[in-house]
């Protein structure tokens, strides 16, 4: 692939540093803060992430797994949580090069309606197994999700990033 102009050239990401960014985002949605309903989803968010820099390695089966792991700690309908992640992956996965050719607050942007939708599939599901409304903040949720890309991806990428290098006789 033709890297878009401007952009770092990137190391291979660390399969551990991928697999550990996943369980500290894990941690990070089951921490109570009141089980409150604009609370962003970080787990989502890091699964985008990894399915949109690392698409080999994580995709569809992560998230499905991730998901099952989050239906059993919130003891939500089984299958809820793991069909919101599919989705989000199969739906970051679809779009996965044509987001990459966006700076990262464009990306932020461009990711909202996925996020939309699978927080709107979670609720629909939430909805026909009989579970409460959670109200008007839930549609917090994704924009909350989506403004912390910038941030993600930051941090996901830091171990990514050459250092300079001082060979001046190198030509990369």
């Amino acid at each position: 692939m033709i890297m878009p102009q401007g952009q770092p050239l990137l190391l291979p990401a660390k399969p551990s540093f991928i697999w550990a960014s996943l369980v500290i985002a894990l941690v990070l949605n089951m921490v109570p803060l009141g089980r409150l309903a604009w609370t962003p989803d970080f787990l989502a968010l890091v699964l985008v992430f990894w399915t949109l820099h690392q698409p080999l390695r994580i995709g569809i089966g992560t998230a499905f797994f991730f998901g099952l792991v989050m239906d059993v700690q919130q003891t939500a309908l089984l299958g809820q949580h793991a069909w919101t992640y599919t989705t989000l992956a199969f739906l970051a996965s679809l779009v996965e090069r044509r987001i990459q050719w966006f700076k990262v607050y464009s990306q932020a942007v461009q990711l909202v309606p996925l996020f939309m939708g699978a927080f709107a599939l979670e609720f629909l599901v939430r909805l026909a197994s009989g579970g409460a409304l959670p109200g008007w903040l839930f549609l917090l949720k994704p924009l909350l999700t989506s403004l912390l890309w910038p941030l993600a991806s930051a941090l996901l990428l830091m171990p990514q990033r050459r250092p300079p290098n001082p060979d001046l006789t190198r030509p990369l």
